[in-house]
């Protein structure tokens, strides 16, 4: 329930952030807390409804570059939204999984960092997300394929879609997303305008609307506009957490910390709060995008029933990857016209995804001129991307060829990290290598979880929300056994 004021200023659980990492834990931890179980979510950002944000076409009040000094010579772009239910309020609702090898890289092809976690592991925590947010995808497989069926039948491919799909049967499939293909007790289907982040209709899962329940569970406090300043550490344990609302500063205690902000904002806290790691703050990473458009010979590029309508895996995985990034295909239902009349949606517009292998240089401080800030610093993609994007370039005529082709353009800038930021809170076994485990709790603090995308030790080129979900799931149901 939401709350103007703190009463009581002891909690069993302090949680900060109210996105999708930590409804996704909660959603799960709250099935077996007792009734008299205290929650405090600290949400910096305040409550901008759905109608809001559509008037005003922006999803929150407070602006991206107010609360973060961006720095770094690549001038890379990030996206997040502050205010009641996090990043579901400005993402456009794709849901890919990683592939298995993605979790492996150290191991398959001798690059990178093995995840702690296994694909095996955390696939019933994706299909459990996947649920919760009434997933359309595939129904016919592919390397994403689930243990059980989608939720929602896939959405309709383009002309494009079905040519490439014919003749690529195993490599080309729907694209997974949180779009409604057909209408929930939530949700009406998609209308495939591709304004995407301020869905018109409401079709696009969100926290506000698919689980206000756990925003008004009794057990559940949540303060707006309250900024989480430093944790207070004794003996080994969090303690105390302090914060700012209303215009001073205040202090709550509770049994359990959870950290679940972003990739900036979760290191920013813990060096704030005088934790310090060789690893904490670094690797911060995502893939980049290369935008193509291409021109077709008497064939509509256009006509799917959502935002992205396809994904193709033939440059997706494979041996190249012990030294080149992974390449995703995604077929777009929206982007650049033809100006020849009559042939305006003769294009197919497709966004080649390109991993990267995290760099330490690409990382997060607290600034030294105005520590209320976090900094980040993205210097450049590596090799192993710039690699990838070539490889991916020369190869694309082919992967294509089944379409009646004329050109190939390529927009003439890459595509700044897509927008999701990764990394910097890095999970891992070896304490000495990494900050949280295998189940997002510090290694040193063992009462303290550390949520969200900011644990991922590589960057497959899948948008982050799933996995961060399933993790917050698997993080949760590891807890509750724990304490059963």
């Amino acid at each position: 329930m939401f709350v103007s004021e703190i009463d009581d200023p002891s909690f069993d659980a302090v949680f900060v952030g109210s996105g999708f990492a930590t409804s996704f834990f909660l959603h799960r931890f709250l099935k077996s807390a007792p009734k008299t179980y205290r929650v405090l979510i600290l949400e910096r950002g305040r409550l901008n409804t759905l109608a809001w944000q559509r008037e005003t076409q922006q999803n929150s009040d407070i602006p991206e570059d107010g609360v973060l000094d961006l720095q770094g010579a690549f001038n890379a772009q990030w996206r997040f939204t502050m205010g009641v239910g996090g990043g579901s309020n400005c993402w456009t609702g794709d849901t890919p999984r990683p592939i298995p090898n993605d979790l492996s890289m150290q191991t398959t092809y001798g690059v990178g960092i093995d995840w702690p976690v296994s694909y095996e592991e955390l696939e019933p925590f994706m299909a459990e997300a996947e649920d919760i947010m009434q997933v359309s995808g595939p129904e016919d497989g592919g390397p994403q394929a689930r243990s059980t069926p989608y939720p929602q039948p896939p959405h309709r491919f383009s002309a494009p879609d079905r040519v490439l799909k014919a003749a690529q049967p195993s490599l080309h499939f729907a694209a997974p997303t949180a779009r409604a293909r057909i209408a929930t007790e939530t949700r009406p289907a998609c209308c495939g305008t591709t304004n995407c982040s301020f869905c018109p209709v409401g079709a696009r899962f969100t926290l506000l609307k698919d689980m206000a329940s756990l925003f008004e569970d009794p057990r559940v406090q949540l303060l707006t506009e309250a900024e989480a300043l430093s944790l207070e550490l004794s003996g080994g344990r969090a303690v105390g957490m302090n914060l700012r609302h209303g215009g001073r500063e205040k202090r709550v205690s509770a049994d359990l910390f959870a950290l679940g902000a972003n990739s900036f904002f979760n290191p920013f806290l813990l060096l704030k709060s005088g934790i310090q790691h060789a690893a904490l703050g670094k690797r911060l990473h995502h893939y980049g995008i290369q935008r193509a458009h291409v021109y077709l010979d008497g064939l509509d590029g256009f006509g799917g029933s959502s935002l992205m309508t396809g994904h193709n895996f033939a440059l997706r995985d494979g041996t190249f990857r012990r030294d080149t990034g992974g390449c995703l295909l995604v077929t777009l239902n929206r982007g650049l016209l033809r100006t020849e009349p009559r042939r305006w949606r003769e294009v197919l517009n497709l966004d080649l995804k390109i991993e990267d292998l995290p760099l330490e240089t690409n990382r997060v401080e607290v600034s030294k001129d105005d520590p209320s800030k976090p900094i980040a610093i993205f210097e450049d993609f590596g090799p192993y991307f710039y690699k990838g994007l070539e490889r991916a370039k020369e190869k694309l005529p082919s992967v294509l060829k089944a379409l009646p082709i004329e050109r190939i353009d390529f927009d003439g800038h890459i595509g700044k990290t897509a927008y999701h930021n990764q990394g910097t809170v890095l999970m891992g076994n070896d304490p000495a290598a990494s900050v949280v485990d295998r189940h997002l709790l510090h290694h040193d603090i063992r009462n303290l979880l550390v949520l969200g995308a900011s644990a991922f030790p590589t960057g497959p080129v899948a948008n982050p929300t799933l996995t961060l979900c399933a993790l917050s799931l698997w993080s949760a149901r590891k807890l509750t056994a724990s304490q059963a």
